[in-house]
């Protein structure tokens, strides 16, 4: 009887317990269903999906060179993701991705086991939950939010299809480096599309969503070797790697790129420029509807230009002597605290391209051993001491001389191996430039830009040299005189009197006195040889004889800023103000016989879909209406241009290429403060610059052909290398008199025969003496101090130009 008894009141009480367990269920159901359901957010984001993809510039020839945004991502559809990607996130993240409703309950009851025998640790989120909680909710473990996450898992599920989940999850998620999905983390990591990753990269990324910065390969990678292997064990039980794929997947060494993105070429300057323009039309939305941009640079003339400015800045600067280390450190005894303090120091250095930040450990006249970054151990010694060799004698002075502590910058050079088909890889020490360069180059047809550089290093100043700087342009603006003078009946035969010249200045009773470089005068010279050998006295005359307002007025004809240039006779030696930009598009008239152009960046932006935002039509070439000056007369300046080239300041530039067709001229400014180089050849005209943000001079023995020229050089050495040269046709009405061109209307004439050669003429009534101060200064004093760089006015110009440079 007692039994029984007890018995039926066990029996009650499971019926009560499976009751209460039911009322349980039920309430939480209802609570669930009645408040937690109503209350979670729609899902019109992951329904209606929009990554945010970041701006990004193209050149010509489709290499990215640009990316602008919060948020580095590459949206990617679910088909194009390699299957074995897949296969390493299900591995890891959800198992039963494809058999579940959006919570994996055999799962969820292991980690609630877990929970209860030691706190909320394990989570069992599906990759359902972590769409869910990616887009709406927080990371935080809280019961709460857990049940928020299960009622948007449903939702989502029942809305969109397993694959169409698996893609939201594999572009969305966070990944560090700034990077969202597992295509963008692949080039942040790697340095590889995702397709080009090998099985163990794949495992590792796998690994990283749990916790982006305890298992990120780049911070740490111990924790993200470990969580690799778990990943790689996990796919070989589930059969997605056999024995073989498994083994050498973890024997495989992992390789991080240095940093996040490296573009294929360095554009850095062009690809602000495009920035800025691409925001001024869209504003904040440039950075997030994945608009792309394709600019007409093309990539192997970049990078051309790019190495060329470089190496020449650097070559420049080696010329000019060592300033001294960056920096000076005391060096603990204990190996370990010295390379603590090594790394620390060097964390703080600006990075340049190529040009590493070191300390020495060690330095002798002989040998300086320094260590990197990275505690590798260089050794320098021979010609790779030359910059530093008085830094290393015994009595240099404290503040440069190379003592263990020092912070100084290596450059790799790369040598020919002696009776050996192979280079050899040597280190020098360098350092820093102070100077400054542009170089942009254009196409003289349509105005597209081929290349742009617009300082030494974008990551150190991001002042566009190129469009920004406004700087004397120097003797580089004596052809525009020239082309004014042939449209008065002038021709490249006329003769000019080179001899002294003095004028009242308009300040006070005193004189101007333009004179050549060199303080010789040569009598008798033709025009054509005053431009070829930059002769400023025949020119200061030629101005003077057609009148300085019709050649202010008539500099306008090549889109240059009349009110920028002083309307009296120094205008004619350049202490006007011009940028490399305004002066590539005014010479590229003489190269395209005579047609302004505009020059233009951006061929075409496109949004995130590939809609077409804007289209750049095809410029008209050789435009009637387009036409500035006369064909015949960008033949005359073209042939004597040449001959600057070939004969003239310019004639290393035909010598270092060996082409016939090539154009150009020199400009040095006054003091040397400003070295410039304009040519082109081949239907690419190209514009040099180089010299300091705060004008000093740039050395007594620099001039256009010593700092620009090479530059140029070095950039139309690739440039041209499949363009063949080619020579001008003759237009009508052009004929040959006294040995060079005329054109046919003054031919047989005497009254454009000579300047000045009996006596000087009165001057001009044209308002405006040689001598009075212009925008660029007063003749005859020195220039100014110099305003801050972006602020710069130009400087007064002497007219200082060298037959070997100018």
């Amino acid at each position: 009887m007692k039994r029984w008894l007890t018995r039926k009141y066990i029996i009650r009480a499971l019926l009560l317990s499976i009751a209460a367990g039911l009322l349980a269920v039920l309430g939480l159901l209802g609570y669930f269903y009645g408040v937690i359901v109503p209350r979670v957010p729609a899902i019109d984001a992951v329904v209606d999906y929009q990554p945010k993809i970041p701006l990004r510039i193209y050149t010509a020839d489709n290499v990215l060179i640009g990316e602008f945004g919060e948020e580095h991502r590459d949206f990617l559809a679910i088909e194009k993701v390699p299957a074995m990607m897949k296969n390493a996130v299900l591995a890891i993240e959800d198992t039963r991705f494809y058999s579940h409703g959006g919570v994996d309950w055999i799962r969820a009851g292991g980690a609630v086991r877990a929970n209860l025998r030691g706190g909320f640790r394990e989570g069992a989120s599906t990759i359902t939950m972590q769409v869910a909680r990616n887009f709406f909710l927080t990371r935080d473990k809280k019961l709460g939010r857990k049940a928020d996450e299960i009622a948007l898992a449903f939702k989502i599920e029942a809305a969109l299809k397993k694959d169409k989940i698996l893609e939201l999850y594999m572009n969305q998620i966070f990944l560090g480096r700034r990077s969202y999905g597992f295509s963008s983390a692949a080039q942040a990591y790697f340095g590889k599309r995702l397709d080009q990753l090998s099985i163990a990269e794949m495992a590792m990324l796998a690994g990283v969503p749990r916790d982006p910065v305890s298992n990120n390969p780049a911070v740490n990678p111990r924790n993200a070797k470990k969580r690799q292997m778990i990943v790689l064990r996990r796919m070989r039980e589930l059969g997605y790697l056999d024995d073989s794929q498994y083994a050498s997947a973890r024997e495989e060494p992992i390789r991080i790129a240095a940093k996040r993105q490296e573009f294929d070429t360095h554009a850095e300057y062009v690809a602000e420029l495009a920035r800025q323009a691409v925001f001024e039309q869209y504003k904040d939305e440039a950075y997030t509807r994945g608009i792309s941009v394709y600019t007409t640079i093309l990539k192997a003339e970049q990078e051309a230009a790019y190495d060329s400015l470089r190496r020449n800045v650097l070559a420049y600067d080696q010329r000019h002597g060592y300033r001294g280390p960056e920096s000076f450190i005391d060096l603990p005894s204990d190996p370990q605290e010295r390379a603590d303090e090594i790394r620390e120091e060097l964390r703080k250095r600006p990075v340049s391209d190529g040009l590493a930040a070191t300390v020495v450990l060690e330095a002798s006249a002989k040998l300086v051993a320094v260590e990197t970054m990275d505690g590798e151990r260089i050794d320098i010694t021979g010609a790779g001491l030359r910059l530093v060799a008085p830094a290393l004698a015994s009595g240099a002075k404290a503040a440069i001389k190379l003592r263990p502590g020092a912070v100084v910058r290596i450059a790799q050079d790369r040598v020919k191996e002696k009776d050996k088909d192979k280079e050899a890889k040597t280190w020098s020490i360098v350092q820093l430039p102070q100077v400054q360069a542009g170089f942009v180059a254009i196409d003289s047809a349509t105005g597209a830009y081929h290349a742009l550089v617009g300082g030494f290093d974008y990551g150190l100043n991001q002042y566009n040299h190129v469009t920004q700087a406004w700087r004397q342009p120097g003797s580089a603006i004596k052809p525009f005189v020239y082309s004014a003078a042939l449209e008065k009946g002038f021709s490249p035969g006329t003769r000019i009197l080179d001899e002294a010249l003095s004028m009242p200045s308009g300040a006070g009773g005193a004189t101007w006195s333009p004179q050549n470089d060199d303080g010789k005068f040569d009598g008798e010279v033709s025009m054509r040889r005053a431009l070829v050998h930059s002769k400023n006295v025949p020119t200061v005359r030629l101005l003077r004889a057609i009148e300085v307002g019709y050649g202010h007025e008539y500099l306008g004809k090549f889109g240059f800023d009349l009110a920028r240039h002083p309307k009296n006779l120094t205008m004619s030696l350049g202490t006007g103000a011009v940028t490399p930009l305004q002066l590539a598009g005014a010479y590229a008239v003489f190269a395209n016989g005579g047609f302004s152009v505009k020059p233009y960046l951006i061929a075409k932006i496109t949004d995130g879909n590939g809609t077409v935002l804007l289209e750049t039509p095809a410029p008209a070439v050789a435009d009637e209406t387009l036409r500035v000056i006369d064909q015949r007369n960008a033949f005359m300046v073209d042939s004597m241009l040449r001959d600057v080239t070939r004969s003239g300041t310019a004639a290393g530039a035909t010598r270092a290429l060996g082409r016939n067709d090539l154009a150009g001229k020199t400009g040095t400014t006054s003091d040397a403060f400003d070295g410039w180089f304009a040519g082109y050849a081949g239907n690419v005209v190209g514009v040099a610059w180089m010299g300091y943000d705060d004008p000093r001079s740039l050395g007594g023995r620099e001039f256009g052909a010593t700092l620009a020229m090479p530059i140029w050089v070095d950039y139309m050495r690739a440039a041209l290398d499949k363009r063949p040269a080619k020579e001008r046709p003759v237009p009508e009405g052009v004929l040959r008199e006294d040995d060079d061109w005329i054109y046919a209307e003054y031919a047989g004439s005497s009254e454009f025969k000579t300047i000045d050669m009996n006596e000087l003429p009165a001057l001009p009534d044209d308002g405006a003496q040689p001598g009075e101060p212009g925008e660029a200064g007063e003749p005859g004093q020195a220039p100014a101090p110099a305003a801050p760089q972006h602020q710069q006015q130009p400087q007064f110009n002497h007219g200082a130009e060298s037959q070997a440079g100018g």
